[in-house]
């Protein structure tokens, strides 16, 4: 099970939503573990797809509140 800090998880309210997250920050957003991400990424099974800036992943905050909020 993965152990998450209060202080590390990112409050997607504060930012813009234009903004976007590494793997791992919207992961903890999500409250799931960063390898699921990879995996909806990869297999295009999830409820968000990623952008890619650089060539790694990147999850846009709007994306991520419209999951947290139930609006899938």
């Amino acid at each position: 099970m993965m152990e998450r800090n209060a202080a590390s998880i990112p409050d997607l309210a504060a930012l813009p939503p234009s903004h976007a997250l590494v793997t791992r920050d919207a992961a903890a957003a999500l409250g799931r573990s960063p390898q699921t991400l990879r995996k909806w990424a990869c297999l295009e099974c999830g409820p968000l797809r990623p952008i890619h800036i650089n060539g790694r992943l990147a999850w846009k905050v709007a994306d991520l509140l419209r999951v947290v909020q139930g609006g899938v």
